[in-house]
């Protein structure tokens, strides 16, 4: 097993990039609003009606003041709540004012109220927005336009908010396939560096300790080669029930190698840790899988020490996890605390390559 990959790659975590797509949504919603808003600041003020033109000038500088968030700060002003806020009173009061020449900005703003905004929140404020057109267009149209008003902008937010709930489903999804070993259902590598960062930094800010056990399945390759990699398959799911039937909802428990599975557990101690990785062989060992297959399974223990990346931790508990290997199989082997500066990597691949 390799586990001294890049940090970048072990960085790109799904859940990260949908955020940042998120954030060239807010962005370009942003621009192109403020783009097409921008002359009718000096329209309206022209026909002198001076409120709405004050208000537009609100919006516009909101959504600059977004953009230069977005750009140089990477922080999300104010979370978006004043453009839909604005981009409703300006299309109520616009419509009020100017007829039909307001009403068309209606459509726009009750669309990017579904992407600025959570859903709950968008829906209740589209049904709000389409009651107060609704008043709007019934005291300023005739009563044939006032329906076609209200039942047009009810029904476009209708679309956009089915759209939008499906466009979250999908998300969500996506993410957890991306998230997630399609066989087991363990986490899979793509958010390793973020969680071990996260119990890093838990450790360093407020002395909250976590252990993180590597196990692996002993002659796994011999299970393939007798029973077939479907017994295989099933092996491995049956193995990551067993772990999960153990662990607490706060643990978390990884697939990173075809064989190995890495347990995080935030607020435990080494000691604690090698307990729970001994009664873990010991199921493994005691009870054959389908087709009376026995297994035993090797497993390291590593608790995160002050000034360590995740990378060192994950390097040190893996070194000891070839010793168990080296040393018999079946068993745990705990990593002790490092004896010097946290910077020095033990690598299993050195030691290799050095003939130990």
């Amino acid at each position: 097993m390799n586990l001294r990959s890049s940090a970048d790659k072990l960085a790109s975590n799904p859940t990260i990039a949908v955020l940042g797509f998120k954030r060239q949504l807010v962005y370009h919603l942003h621009f192109w609003a403020c783009l097409a808003v921008a002359p009718l600041v000096f329209v309206q003020w022209n026909q002198g009606n001076t409120l709405l033109s004050g208000l537009l000038v609100l919006f516009c500088l909101n959504a600059l003041l977004v953009i230069a968030f977005l750009r140089f700060r990477r922080h999300y002003f104010l979370k978006g709540r004043l453009f839909p806020l604005l981009a409703v009173i300006c299309a109520t009061y616009s419509t009020a004012i100017n007829g039909h020449a307001g009403l068309y900005w209606a459509y726009p703003a009750a669309a990017a109220l579904f992407f600025l905004l959570p859903l709950r929140e968008a829906t209740v404020t589209n049904l709000l927005f389409v009651t107060v057109m609704a008043v709007v267009s019934f005291v300023r149209f005739p009563e044939e336009d006032f329906w076609r008003i209200t039942f047009s902008l009810g029904l476009t937010c209708l679309f956009a908010m089915i759209f939008a709930w499906l466009v979250g489903r999908l998300q969500e999804e996506l993410t957890r396939l991306a998230t997630t070993d399609p066989l087991t259902g363990c986490l899979n590598r793509s958010q390793l560096a973020d969680i071990l960062n996260s119990q890093i930094q838990l450790r360093e800010r407020y002395e909250r300790v976590s252990s993180l056990i590597l196990l692996d399945l002993d002659f796994f390759k011999s299970i393939n080669d007798r029973w077939g990699h479907l017994a295989g398959d099933k092996v491995l799911t049956e193995l990551s029930e067993r772990i999960r039937s153990r662990l607490r909802e706060s643990d978390q428990l990884f697939r990173i190698g075809g064989e190995e599975f890495m347990l995080v557990l935030p607020e435990t101690r080494q000691r604690d840790a090698e307990t729970l990785a001994q009664e873990l062989l010991a199921s493994i060992s005691a009870h054959p899988f389908i087709d009376s297959i026995e297994v035993t399974a090797s497993a390291s223990v590593a608790e995160v020490a002050r000034g360590e990346t995740w990378s060192v931790w994950l390097n040190r508990a893996d070194q000891y996890l070839y010793q168990a290997k080296s040393r018999g199989r079946n068993q745990v082997v705990g990593a002790p605390r490092p004896a010097t500066e946290p910077g020095v990597v033990f690598s299993r691949d050195r030691q290799i390559a050095a003939g130990d």
